[in-house]
């Protein structure tokens, strides 16, 4: 490991705070704001949650991981279908499901780190193999494409509420998208980290260039602005379903997986075990507790950015009073609301842009998952469990037991691998082979 320039304790001078602190607040900027305005959500409560849920993650983690919290993207399909009526007909949009669904998240999260605080960590990693995660993390990002490539390429005519091909659009969201790639494939320092916000901002000026920019919203905007909170009992009506609940809590079982992948991840880049050390349990708490609180003001669930883990391998600055700043700057941009305004005038079709690249990498990462565990797919037990989780989840299939339980595409393709993991036989040999465990 490359010698550390500050390590995790370490203090760093004013200066050296403010600028790596910017640093790591861009690099996380992008792909934190993107899931609210896919999901029709406030990017400025989005943000101001994302500092908030960082610090609480530092103090229960003890100061000893360096980790940003950010927008997760595991749950923007669960949050489009709770956000828009739970897929049924005639009924209103109420971004409070979406929260009520994220408030027991974070519940889900506390009592699975309860659990492995008095019972260890190794039987998580024997309940999400890659063979179930893996598969599952390509079902978010392919089950998203058809969401991404509509919105690069497609306009809603104002006349007839009919969505029709845009050229001048899909150039938009052409040039967004390479950008991306630009800056992910030939650029090896600090940019190609936050390859999103980059090409957010080339896609957003060529927008303006072109003309489909609308700057009203900023114009009528103030200066200094309160996020829009989106509190129970204030805003929405805090009624629990069991629709709600399954559409949202089972994604827990990927974001869990991405947790310990980002934990073992950022271990080796900082040269610790933060698996033992303060440990998953206080690491998945710190998560669950950060969507906890965001989700009770209106903020999207959360998990650590890869984004930052690259900032820090990279900078081979690790210390968490960078990131403490960073969320801190977070927090005092989101109140900002000429800022704010103008996020809000980004054409869909460069958020579509970067979506596409986006979701395609999600779907990448599980294959690579796979990969990388050397999974046989010439086991027929392997080959069944991936096939079967893959048309489950793009295919939306549903499970419906009554008119108001149901479970349905990425929630119940994730419980079905779970289940055939478990029940199909061969498992233990797979376990005992080591290379079906998220190392």
């Amino acid at each position: 490991m490359s010698k550390a320039i500050l390590d995790v304790n370490d203090k760093p001078t004013s200066g050296q705070l403010i600028t790596l602190s910017f640093q790591h607040m861009f690099a996380m900027f992008g792909s934190t704001i993107l899931v609210p305005q896919l999901v029709g959500l406030s990017p400025a409560i989005a943000l101001l949650t994302s500092g908030i849920a960082t610090i609480i993650f530092l103090m229960i983690t003890r100061f000893q991981v360096p980790a940003y919290l950010g927008s997760s993207f595991a749950f923007i399909a669960p949050i489009l279908l709770a956000v828009n009526g739970l897929g049924e007909s005639g009924k209103a949009i109420n971004p409070g499901n979406a929260m009520i669904g994220a408030v027991f998240v974070g519940l889900v999260y506390g009592i699975v780190s309860l659990i492995i605080w008095k019972s260890g960590y190794k039987w998580i990693m024997k309940l999400l193999p890659p063979i179930v995660v893996g598969p599952v993390i390509m079902v978010i990002g392919l089950g998203l494409a058809g969401v991404a490539v509509d919105m690069a390429m497609n306009i809603t005519n104002v006349e007839t509420g009919l969505k029709e091909y845009s050229f001048l659009h899909f150039s938009a969201a052409l040039v967004t998208l390479f950008t991306a790639i630009i800056c992910t494939i030939f650029f090896k320092n600090i940019i190609s980290t936050m390859p999103i916000l980059i090409g957010l901002v080339v896609g957003y000026l060529y927008s303006i260039l072109i003309g489909i920019v609308d700057f009203t919203p900023v114009k009528e905007a103030s200066f200094l602005a309160l996020p829009d909170f989106l509190v129970p009992g204030v805003h929405y009506d805090f009624e629990v379903t069991s629709k709600i609940l399954l559409i949202m809590v089972p994604i827990v079982i990927v974001t869990i997986s991405e947790h310990i992948g980002h934990q073992l991840v950022l271990g080796k880049v900082v040269n610790r075990d933060y698996i033992k050390e303060p440990g998953l349990h206080r690491s998945l708490l710190g998560d669950g507790l950060g969507t906890f609180v965001s989700a009770l003001i209106g903020g999207p669930p959360k998990t650590n950015y890869g984004e930052n883990i690259g900032v820090l391998a990279i900078t081979r600055v690790y210390s968490v009073y960078v990131i403490m700043g960073a969320a801190v700057v977070a927090i005092l941009l989101s109140f900002f609301g000429k800022g704010m305004a103008l996020i809000t005038t980004i054409p869909t079709a460069v958020l579509g842009g970067v979506s596409i690249l986006l979701f395609g990498i999600i779907a990448s990462s599980g294959l690579r998952m796979l990969v990388e565990a050397n999974i046989d797919f010439g086991n027929s037990r392997n080959l069944v469990i991936a096939s079967v989780i893959l048309v489950i989840g793009i295919g939306g299939a549903k499970f419906i037991v009554t008119e108001a339980l149901s479970i349905e595409g990425m929630a119940l393709a994730a419980i079905v691998g779970v289940v055939l993991n478990w029940i199909l036989p061969g498992r233990k040999e797979a376990e005992s082979s080591g290379n079906d465990t998220i190392e």
